[in-house]
């Protein structure tokens, strides 16, 4: 059997509805590590600026400066947004194509319950 050009497109591309739950559950996610990075900005704010941090790197903890540590949260956050901004859009441009979807659809299906009337009109 033969494979339509449509066929074949579907068959490369993930349904809609899975990248809209693919860009929903790193949405989660980054929520999570805005939240975790939000809990630590807010105790980095909490040490004197003489209070010691101390870094994980592998099975090491390293001391960091404090203010070295408040810019580097800082920075995640930031970028966390960023990311957080542009998943929001995503989300939203699969929103409205979903709708367009469903109106394109609704429209389909008038016509097709038009034509059936004008069919069992005829007969």
């Amino acid at each position: 059997m033969k494979q339509s050009n449509s066929d074949r497109r579907r068959g490369s591309l993930p349904p809609p509805s899975e990248k809209y739950h693919k860009a929903l559950t790193q949405r989660q996610q980054l929520d999570g590590q805005l939240n975790e990075n939000t809990a630590v900005k807010q105790e980095l704010d909490l040490l004197k600026s003489g209070g010691e941090v101390y870094k994980l790197i592998g099975p090491v903890l390293v001391k960091q400066d404090l203010e070295e540590a408040k810019q580097n949260v800082t920075k995640r956050m930031d970028y966390i947004r960023s990311e957080l901004k542009r998943t929001d859009d995503l989300l939203s441009g699969l929103d409205k194509k979903q709708d367009a979807h469903r109106e394109s659809i609704s429209k389909l299906q008038q016509q097709y319950q038009q034509a059936q009337v004008k069919a069992s009109m005829k007969t």
